[in-house]
């Protein structure tokens, strides 16, 4: 019995570590302010270009209905995803992967045009190397 709750408790100890070290590993990339006008936005990656293998996508203030994701290369190719999903506010997706390895320099945000009802939905993108 005391080997079972040893190890319930180190499992839970190895839980809690490793939350944090997981977080740690998204890099944030950029952001958008959704107004219901426009049907998408474009976020020029900046400083934290770079090789990334994943992308989230997590979303503030008011949900939003994704179409889809383009993402831009350095090389000036491009990748679509799609994503069609309805993201509440506090919410992310999952770990999109990419094709490879690669240099992100922007990534273009596709969704529907909303009535905003309860405030304009912000949009926060990252990515994992």
């Amino acid at each position: 019995m005391m080997k079972k709750a040893m190890l319930a408790l180190f499992a839970v100890a190895l839980m809690a570590y490793a939350a944090p070290a997981h977080a740690e590993r998204w890099t944030y990339l950029g952001q958008a302010h959704v107004d219901g006008v426009h049907d998408h936005d474009n976020i020029d990656i900046g400083r934290a270009a770079g090789r990334y293998h994943a992308l989230q996508i997590r979303v503030e203030n008011a949900p939003i209905e994704f179409d889809r994701v383009v993402v831009h290369y350095g090389n000036g190719q491009s990748e679509v995803l799609h994503v069609r999903q309805r993201i509440r506010p506090g919410r992310s997706t999952r770990a999109i992967r990419l094709a490879g390895d690669r240099v992100v320099s922007s990534v273009e945000l596709w969704y529907g045009k909303a009535r905003l009802r309860s405030g304009k939905p912000q949009v926060s993108v990252f990515g994992m190397r």
